[in-house]
């Protein structure tokens, strides 16, 4: 099995990986996000708030670890992009690991609320809404905006590149761009993210990273536009000398 193959089915497995993550992560976090009474339900429920956050962070890694996987494959239809894709990967990785921090500091909070016997409960509760807010926002800006701007990227060079069929890469620019229209809808308070109608804007793209993982996994990139980039020098000398 050559390099190439061997990558195609990393990169296939971590998409399935980080989108189970992720689904995982949201769901096992909802006892300290949701409901009037978080604070004590999130207490209660540590275990599942810290698996959560595992969730979470092995997301990260997984979506790290297909920007890293991409790139060589990437880089000769269009270097600059190809390493803005994998930057702004690391930067949709440290605005999720913020998130994660406000979650378990929230968590903390949540604990040290109950030892306190609610005592002095609206000042855990202005700093409970606070970090509840920053997840929030976090939850917005890496897997909706950040990832819209991320699968643009890619999919455009995979487009391209023809290393996929383009019918996919299509799928990927189109379910990239409703997911920018639902962050947009998010951030200036149209709709509630994770709840309503709205939340359909962000399934294509998540079928999209499900087919395009099955395809690598079972069948790779083209070869021959794996060929053709292969023969094609790198621009940047940076980059080269890396």
């Amino acid at each position: 099995m050559n390099t190439n193959r061997q990558a195609a089915i990393l990169v296939g497995i971590m998409f399935i990986l980080a989108s189970a993550t992720a689904i995982l992560g949201f769901l096992l976090y909802q006892p300290i996000l949701t409901g009037p009474d978080y604070l004590t339900n999130g207490a209660e429920n540590s275990t599942q708030v810290v698996l959560g956050a595992l969730m979470e962070l092995a997301l990260v890694v997984t979506a790290i670890g297909t920007a890293i996987g991409l790139f060589p494959i990437l880089r000769p239809y269009g270097e600059r992009i190809a390493l803005g894709h994998l930057c702004f990967r690391f930067l949709e990785a440290v605005v999720i690991s913020v998130g994660i921090v406000a979650v378990l500091s929230l968590l903390i909070l949540s604990k040290d609320f109950m030892a306190a016997n609610a005592a002095n409960a609206s000042a855990y509760h202005v700093s409970g809404t606070l970090l509840q807010a920053v997840y929030k926002t976090t939850s917005m800006l890496g897997p909706l905006f950040l990832l819209g701007i991320n699968t643009l990227m890619y999919s455009y060079l995979l487009f391209k590149s023809r290393l996929v069929p383009r019918p996919l890469a299509v799928m990927g620019l189109t379910g990239a761009t409703l997911v920018l229209v639902y962050a947009m809808l998010v951030l200036f308070g149209v709709v509630v993210h994770g709840s309503g109608p709205a939340t359909i804007l962000a399934l294509p793209i998540a079928l999209y990273e499900m087919l395009l993982a099955v395809r690598l996994i079972a069948k790779g990139f083209n070869p021959s536009a794996v060929a053709f980039g292969s023969a094609k020098p790198a621009s940047n000398p940076l980059v080269n000398a890396a």
